[in-house]
């Protein structure tokens, strides 16, 4: 672990110890950001450390659990500001969960559990962490969405739901705060090779062999994404949804 300095820009990133968390960490970390790595397992965010550092790159853990209640979401927040050096200039919703059940099979904590880490959680991390940022006059917040906001699904239908309420959340946020010095903005993945989907690399195989790209997206082609976003040479970008998911969306028939 590294110390960052009073110049080096900061940021959080939820569910950054693996997948598109892990490589947006490590990308922002290469630009020189010191990143607060955060999630439940410490062996995989100390792995992602482990990685920042030898690069040269400056990051620290702090433990989270997006199903708390509110005020230990809260708690977490002022924790992840301390350990950032006592100011966030970027924060990252890219904490998901996505259950793979149709309407009828997804039981009540199911249910629970993706309203509470999709939705609820960057609502109220965004309500603790924004005010910080519109108090220094600069800041960013990039929410991580999902192609499968765009169309119809018959076995993720709450995950996409509630993808397209983060999208929302990002517009209205942008509404919200860009007046007042804050960005936001949405990057959209496409299908994306991460953890999350490893028992479905068959059926992604096969829905991307004919989209444009004639490839599944990977991790570190949405960090890249969140890394424009969160430069200086996207100072124009406001309140859109970058989509990141080799034309899929545009050409996807279901």
């Amino acid at each position: 672990m590294s110390t960052p300095t009073t110049a080096r820009r900061t940021a959080l990133v939820t569910g950054s110890t693996s997948g598109i968390g892990a490589a947006t960490a490590r990308a922002l970390a290469a630009d020189g950001m010191h990143v607060v790595i955060t999630g439940r397992d410490r062996a995989r965010a100390q792995a992602v450390i482990d990685e920042i550092t030898d690069d040269r790159g400056s990051a620290v853990f702090v433990p989270s659990d997006l199903t708390a209640d509110p005020d230990e979401l809260r708690a977490f927040a002022h924790a992840a500001v301390v350990a950032a050096g006592g100011h966030l200039d970027l924060l990252v919703h890219n904490a998901a969960v996505c259950i793979v059940k149709d309407t009828p099979g997804l039981d009540d904590d199911e249910l629970q559990t993706t309203l509470a880490v999709n939705v609820r959680a960057p609502h109220v991390l965004t309500a603790a962490l924004a005010p910080g940022m519109v108090e220094r006059g600069s800041g960013s917040i990039i929410v991580i969405g999902s192609w499968m906001a765009e169309v119809g699904h018959p076995f993720v239908g709450l995950y996409a739901a509630s993808k397209a309420a983060e999208q929302e959340l990002a517009r209205c946020w942008a509404a919200e705060f860009g007046p007042r010095g804050v960005r936001v903005n949405c990057v959209a993945p496409g299908a994306t090779r991460t953890p999350i989907n490893d028992e479905t690399s068959d059926a992604i195989d096969a829905l991307t062999a004919v989209i444009p790209a004639r490839r599944s997206g990977t991790p570190d082609d949405v960090a890249a994404a969140v890394a424009w976003l969160a430069s200086d040479a996207s100072s124009y970008v406001h309140g859109t949804v970058l989509e990141v998911d080799g034309g899929i969306t545009a050409t996807h028939s279901s």
